[in-house]
């Protein structure tokens, strides 16, 4: 697995948790919260990134296949 694509899928993950102990707890520590958005608002990030860099590469392969057909 490369390390973009382990990558994505560990900040999916800590979102998942972050998500899942937000909707669980009652009340969450307040100190606590302030790290928990940093890191959630990092991982968010990073998997936007991620997911704005595949659909690229996937819309310029596809643009490249329409005009090779296009030509043929």
């Amino acid at each position: 697995m490369t390390q973009s694509a382990e990558s994505f899928k560990e900040n999916y993950q800590k979102l998942q948790e972050i998500a899942q102990k937000l909707a669980n707890s009652g009340e969450v520590d307040i100190d606590e919260l302030v790290p928990m958005v940093d890191d959630a608002t990092r991982a968010y990030q990073l998997c936007k990134s991620r997911i704005e860099a595949v659909e690229s590469a996937l819309n310029t392969r596809l643009e490249t296949e329409t005009s090779s057909e296009t030509e043929d």
